[in-house]
């Protein structure tokens, strides 16, 4: 029976219609790779950063929060930091972060941090910020995915495991 190819995902394909279970397996395999050397390393955003001394509001996609957004959808509350010097605050956000596995602080401008986190198995980077208001000791925070429309959830997690080890560093005075 004639053989039609389908060079493009690794499949070949008999007149009748029938896939082979080998070229199934290494279009599986083709597309793994494609997805793991290219796909899941996107560029850095071009959505982070301070507007107007403010941090970038979430995209309409949930896979965005922020304490300076108004959206409900994408709010979280800011950090708080009351009986301490912003130097302090700083210097243990800086410590919570330094904890956390595949983090890379890739700006730092004093009041202003943007870190980007890996995941580990996709190698996904997602952009994390913080910015800081001596003045009301707050740390504004914002997280977003890169690629993708859906995070199930895990930048408001990542958001809310740095303020559970922010508030209990802080609450133990160190």
């Amino acid at each position: 029976m004639p053989l039609l190819l389908l060079p493009e995902i690794g499949l070949q394909e008999s007149v009748a219609g029938r896939v082979s279970r080998g070229g199934i397996m290494s279009g599986y395999w083709l597309l793994c790779v494609v997805v793991m050397v290219t796909g899941c390393s996107a560029a850095r955003s071009t959505q982070t950063g301070l507007a107007d001394g403010r941090l970038a509001a979430c995209p309409e996609s949930p896979n965005c929060v922020c304490s300076q957004d108004t959206d409900a959808r994408h709010a979280i509350a800011p950090l708080r930091y009351e009986g301490y010097s912003f130097e302090r605050a700083r210097e243990v956000l800086i410590e919570v972060l330094s904890g956390m596995k595949r983090t890379r602080i890739v700006e730092d401008t004093g009041t202003y941090l943007h870190v980007e986190f890996t995941s580990a198995v996709f190698r996904f980077v997602d952009d994390v910020e913080f910015l800081f208001d001596a003045g009301a000791g707050t740390i504004h925070m914002r997280s977003a995915s890169r690629v993708g429309y859906y995070d199930l959830g895990v930048n408001r997690s990542r958001l809310e495991a740095i303020r559970s080890r922010f508030d209990a560093l802080t609450e133990k005075g160190t």
